[in-house]
């Protein structure tokens, strides 16, 4: 009898044991998938310049990010691709915000036509965020005919930028 009890015992503890592993378990993979939101969210933590001055230095180095991502990106595929096509979202997506008026200071490369021509600059920033959002879709679908064409045409977006805004 005593070893009737015994077995039922422990399988009340083997059912104890598992329900807590399960419960473990499920906060374990809870809290690892609000890290990956809170990151998801924290990926572009985008604070604006506060002074003409940080604002020229904030899109010279977005400049150069640019530049270097589109640069390597062409012979990239996979998660590299896709990190890139989101580093260009982001940054595109900020472009207006990084060409306060005033900010024709310093060393800046900018034009007046910038401010003179604001919607037209405004247009052109916009078509790239959203040649790099279809970049981006492209490269998480594997989609290497609308990556390819997505590069392209952010290029073409940089190069009529350039030509109009830039010194």
């Amino acid at each position: 009898m005593q070893s009737r009890f015994a077995a039922g015992l422990q399988n009340q503890i083997d059912v104890e044991i598992s329900m807590t592993v399960s419960k473990i378990s499920a906060l374990a993979i809870a809290g690892l998938m609000s890290l990956g939101v809170i990151a998801t969210m924290a990926q572009d933590a985008f604070v604006a310049p506060a002074t003409p001055e940080e604002a020229v230095a904030a899109r010279k180095a977005i400049m150069r990010e640019n530049g270097m991502q589109l640069r390597t990106a062409g012979r990239l595929a996979g998660d590299e691709a896709v990190a890139t096509m989101q580093t260009l979202f982001d940054n595109y997506s900020h472009l207006p915000l990084l060409f306060p008026e005033g900010s024709l200071v310093g060393n800046s490369e900018a034009l007046p036509a910038v401010w003179e021509r604001w919607d037209e600059f405004v247009a052109i920033a916009n078509a790239t965020r959203d040649s790099a959002q279809a970049g981006l879709d492209a490269a998480k679908a594997g989609d290497t005919a609308g990556y390819t064409a997505a590069l392209q045409a952010i290029g073409g977006s940089c190069n009529q930028c350039h030509q109009v805004f830039r010194r």
